[in-house]
């Protein structure tokens, strides 16, 4: 297992990297929303990490609202929802145990065990790993998919009450362009566990879908994605652009389509794709893509913004910190 501390630590900087790189129709330094500021943003990273670092010690959903009410001391307004949905299983499968037989740590390798180095551990982040063709450092490809097993077990193993605990957090963060459902809505008392009315939701919510699919985007995209970035030299910041405008342009924006509707966020992926085909933050003309990208999605409303991507971007971060990629030598 990972120590508490090191999840904590490692959910707090996987919200401060993903806020602070430059994506397009997000917040980020110097670019600000009429009611969220970035230093918001900062203050939600450091509310929850306490209670993520306990994510080992609580059901799901009792971790989740934590989470959420120690945002709100710090937040009047909606910054991290769909974050803390995503970390918190990640987060309780990190800390859930080992495996017999195989490495005794999440990071760490059958090898590295026996000498004593952990990949995963916060010590030895600064190391540079070996990448597969995936992208994947393979030192840590089995602690991904041994994560992903476990985050499969935390949420099938989900009650109703851990359903009943989201509901009132996603009440108390009171998230816009929500709406309603004629089954398990949120307004009123769950009667499913919270993996089942996950699966009510994952057509019309990103969020819920990586809970019905065991974080398919997450693990088959988010991650790899990030992994090839810093594989090829990219920096933080640019290599979490490039990852939010992958999971943009393969994913429509679940957010965009609840708020302006299913034209805007075809509209979105199809800038994202646009700006990809012209290099990214790879090239010049793909930072004007991105650029102009980003002036087409503000609006006094922010409307367009892919905040489900921002939210994926995320855990991806967090996916690839637990299992030992920091800094590289980008």
């Amino acid at each position: 297992m990972i120590a508490p501390c090191d999840i904590a630590a490692a959910a707090q900087l996987a919200c401060l990297l993903e806020v602070s790189a430059p994506k397009p129709g997000n917040v980020s330094p110097g670019r600000h929303f009429a009611d969220t500021r970035y230093e918001d943003f900062l203050a939600s990273a450091a509310a929850i990490g306490a209670p993520l670092g306990g994510a080992g010690t609580r059901p799901l959903g009792a971790t989740i609202r934590l989470a959420v009410e120690a945002t709100s001391r710090w937040c009047r307004s909606n910054t991290n929802l769909g974050i803390v949905l995503l970390l918190a299983p990640l987060a309780r499968a990190a800390a859930s145990g080992s495996d017999p037989g195989d490495a005794r740590d999440w990071g760490q390798t059958p090898e590295s065990a026996a000498s004593g180095s952990d990949p995963g551990d916060a010590r030895d982040w600064g190391q540079t790993p070996e990448f597969g063709d995936s992208g994947i450092p393979t030192a840590a490809d089995s602690s991904l998919q041994k994560l992903r097993t476990a985050v499969g077990e935390v949420l099938n193993a989900t009650t109703v009450d851990d359903a009943r605990q989201v509901y009132a957090a996603i009440r108390l963060a009171a998230p816009g362009g929500l709406g309603q459902t004629d089954s398990q809505d949120v307004a009123g008392e769950p009667t499913m566990t919270l993996v089942e009315v996950m699966r009510l939701a994952a057509e019309r919510d990103g969020i819920a879908r990586e809970y019905a699919t065991a974080f398919e985007v997450t693990f088959a995209s988010g991650a790899p994605a990030l992994a090839r970035a810093r594989r090829d030299g990219l920096t933080w910041d640019d290599a979490v652009v490039e990852t939010f405008l992958t999971l943009v342009a393969a994913f429509p924006d679940t957010h965009v389509r609840r708020r302006a509707g299913a034209d805007t966020a075809r509209m979105v992926s199809e800038r994202a794709d646009a700006a990809l085909a012209a290099g990214g933050v790879r090239s010049e003309e793909g930072r004007r893509a991105i650029a102009a990208m980003d002036a087409a999605l503000r609006d006094a409303r922010n409307s367009a913004n892919p905040g489900t991507a921002a939210d994926l971007t995320a855990a991806a971060i967090f996916v690839m910190l637990l299992t030992g990629e920091w800094h590289r030598s980008a």
